[in-house]
């Protein structure tokens, strides 16, 4: 199982696909990658040289971040708008869908399961 950035890429895939396994990486960056190494984007990870493996992992460091950096630039990015105070960095603080999406009856991936708020019944409907 050959070993990129950090992370087992599957011996038994399509190296273009075992690519995406990588944090950052796509299919379309990854075939990019493989175009540029001068690798088949047929072959299986297992299939894959030493030479191979650092030829890509050369590309890997010179042309794009991936894994812990990009993370930590993701995460430095939103810490930044959070402590400007910017209408994004609330949404983010609050937990609330960041891009303008509507609220009232979707949003659960970001809001969590539903709190289910009891009714108070008015005096009129209790007589």
């Amino acid at each position: 199982m050959p070993r990129i950035a950090g992370v087992d890429v599957p011996a038994n895939k399509r190296i273009e696909v075992g690519l995406t396994y990588i944090y950052g990486i796509g299919k379309s960056v990854a075939k990019q990658i493989l175009v540029e190494a001068g690798i088949d984007l047929n072959k299986r990870g297992s299939e894959l040289t030493e030479a191979d493996m650092a030829n890509i992992r050369k590309i890997l460091e010179e042309k794009f971040k991936v894994e812990g950096d990009l993370r930590k630039d993701i995460s430095m990015n939103i810490k930044r708008l959070m402590d400007l105070g910017t209408y994004r960095g609330q949404r983010h603080k609050k937990g609330l869908p960041v891009r303008g999406q509507n609220t009232r009856s979707n949003a659960r991936t970001r809001k969590g399961p539903k709190k289910t708020v009891a009714v108070k019944k008015s005096i009129k409907t209790l007589k």
